[in-house]
């Protein structure tokens, strides 16, 4: 007997692509056949009479779009007066552990709420 594998069957699940996708426009009524889907991706819109399944111009609008996630991104800046970042080479690493130790203090703790008085 033979065991092959369906690549790409029968699909299951009946929602449509177009509830999530940001160029969607639904208009719903209180019955499920009182459903208006348009489809802003191209140049003329197009009613959707049908659930979709695949759309080649799906954009997921629960994924934050580039501009979004530049929005949120950390800038790091590396200091000036630092030599170059990055790794070092065992040899180098020697070299400063042998040279003078200095002692490590803690710092001086800042006021957790400066007060300001007029």
């Amino acid at each position: 007997m033979s065991l092959r594998k369906v690549y790409g069957g029968t699909r299951t699940g009946t929602e449509s692509l177009c509830d999530t996708c940001r160029n969607a426009g639904i208009i719903q009524g209180y019955a499920e056949s009182e459903r208006i889907i348009i489809c802003g991706r191209r140049d003329e819109a197009l009613r959707i009479p049908f659930n979709v399944a695949e759309c080649s111009d799906y954009d997921d609008k629960r994924q934050p779009v580039l501009w979004e996630l530049k929005q949120i991104a950390w800038e790091v800046r590396a200091q000036a007066s630092t030599p170059k970042s990055g790794f070092v080479l065992a040899s180098d690493l020697e070299k400063k552990q042998d040279g003078p130790q200095k002692e490590i203090q803690d710092p001086a703790e800042a006021p957790a709420v400066a007060a300001v008085t007029k």
